[in-house]
C-alpha cells in the first residue's frame, strides 16, 4: 500500500483578530511560538516524510531562521511564499510537492497547535482507505439559522453537524486535481475538503479533539494554555 505522507502547513494568515504586532503563528504559547507545536508533532511522527511551510512572502526568511533553523526541524524541506488567500497558499505548497512522488498530503493550519499523534494516525488510516479524511467535533450547543433580520429561521439537527478541524489528509494526486479544477472554475472553498467534495468525491470524518482549537483570538491562547497544563498534569 502507498504510504508516503507529506505535510503542507498553511502559515500565511494575517491574524488580524489577535490584535498583536506579529502574526499569530509566531506569538508565544507557554513561551514557545504557536507554530512550533504542530511542527513538533509532525517532526516526531513516523508517518511523516517531509514538511513544507507556506508563509507570507515577507516572512519566509523569518520563518526559516527563527522557527525552522532555531528549533532544528529536520523534516522541514522548504518555506514557500504564500498567496493572498489560504487557498492560494495551499496551492503553492501542493505545487512544490509535485515532483516528490507524494502519495498522501496532510494540510494543516499553522495556528492549530494541539492535535495529537493518535488523531494523525486515525486520519491517515482513513485517508488510505477512502482517499480523504478530516477531523470534526460535534456541536454541544443548539444550532439555529437566522434570516437577514436576525429572526430564527430553523433549528438544526446538531447530531448531523460538525465543526471541522485540521490536519486534513488526502490522496495527493486527487487533491491536486481538485485544486486545478477549482482555479479553472474560479471556485473558492473555506477548507481543502470543500474542493475535494466538489470535484472528487466523499470525505470521511474522524472524531476530532476539543483541544485541537484554532488560535484566532487572545482568549484562545488562554484556553490553549489550559489544555497544555492539563496534558502536563496527566503525564505526571
Amino acid at each position: 500500500m502507498a504510504d508516503n505522507l507529506r505535510v503542507v502547513i498553511a502559515a500565511a494568515g494575517t491574524g488580524s483578530r489577535m490584535g498583536g504586532k506579529v502574526n499569530k503563528q509566531y506569538m508565544l504559547l507557554n513561551k514557545r511560538p504557536i507554530l512550533t507545536y504542530s511542527l513538533d508533532s509532525f517532526e516526531q511522527s513516523s508517518l511523516v516524510d517531509e514538511i513544507l511551510i507556506v508563509a507570507k512572502p515577507e516572512e519566509t526568511d523569518y520563518c526559516r531562521q527563527e522557527i525552522v533553523e532555531r528549533y532544528k526541524y529536520r523534516k522541514v524541506s522548504k518555506v514557500v511564499a504564500g498567496g493572498k488567500e489560504r487557498q492560494d497558499s495551499v496551492w503553492a505548497g501542493l505545487q512544490e510537492l509535485y515532483n516528490n512522488r507524494t502519495d498522501y498530503v496532510a494540510v494543516h493550519d499553522g495556528a492549530r497547535p494541539l492535535f495529537s499523534s493518535d488523531l494523525l494516525q486515525a486520519l491517515f488510516t482513513e485517508a488510505q482507505q477512502w482517499g480523504a479524511a478530516i477531523p470534526g467535533v460535534f456541536a454541544r450547543d443548539t444550532l439555529k439559522t437566522v434570516d437577514h433580520n436576525n429572526f430564527v429561521d430553523q433549528t438544526l439537527d446538531r447530531t448531523c453537524i460538525i465543526a471541522v478541524q485540521t490536519p486534513q489528509i488526502f490522496n495527493y494526486s486527487q487533491l491536486y486535481s481538485a485544486y486545478e479544477q477549482a482555479f479553472r472554475e474560479n471556485f473558492q472553498g473555506t477548507d481543502d475538503a470543500v474542493l475535494y467534495e466538489k470535484f472528487i468525491g466523499q470525505v470521511k470524518v474522524v472524531t476530532g479533539e476539543p483541544a485541537n482549537l484554532k488560535i484566532t483570538t487572545p482568549e484562545d491562547l488562554i484556553i490553549a494554555e489550559s489544555h497544555l497544563k492539563f496534558r502536563h498534569i496527566r503525564r505526571t
